[in-house]
């Protein structure tokens, strides 16, 4: 059992029909590596072999390395949680969404295209979408009766939709 108190200051005592943790995809994680560690680099090389006055910019490059790194782990994966009341996804500490399966009109399988949201991460798309996206894979697209529709990586869209299509009625 969990107890989750959405936005509207309901509680809701419901269990959990179904949890993923969806990590960010391969390539993400190859070019934040990559990143990381050519800064760090930087910083040694720049802290090791210059002259003293120009340090401070090894430990500015350190800085930055550091602030990269733990904009990843924060953003390293999104978890998904469907209740028999709510679907809440989270995308790092302060990225959390949460629906009423009420106000779900459909749950539609879809792929989180390069195109339409411009990369990974917490994205407005060119069809007027909101995305919460790890990689460039499969995805479930919600609509709502009022509002933006809301797309987010998932490993398993099908059983997803199957059990949003049959709860929200």
């Amino acid at each position: 059992m969990i107890k989750i108190i959405n936005d509207n200051n309901l509680q809701k005592k419901d269990e959990v029909l179904y949890t993923e943790w969806v990590p960010a995809g391969r390539f993400v994680k190859i070019v934040i590596l990559f990143v990381c560690v050519l800064i760090i680099s930087l910083g040694i090389i720049f802290t090791a072999f210059l002259p003293i006055e120009v340090a401070f910019i090894g430990f500015i490059l350190g800085a930055v390395g550091l602030f990269i790194f733990l904009m990843y782990w924060n953003y390293r994966g999104l978890k998904i949680t469907l209740t028999s009341n709510q679907l809440e996804v989270k995308y790092g500490i302060f990225n959390h969404k949460k629906f009423s399966l009420q106000e779900i009109t459909s749950c539609d399988i879809t792929k989180a295209h390069f195109r339409t949201y411009g990369g990974v991460g917490i994205r407005f798309g060119l069809d007027g979408s909101w995305a919460y996206n790890t990689d460039f894979g499969e995805a479930v697209k919600l609509t709502f009766q009022y509002g933006r529709s809301f797309v987010f990586s998932t490993r398993n869209p099908q059983e997803i939709c199957t059990l949003i299509n049959e709860l929200s009625k």
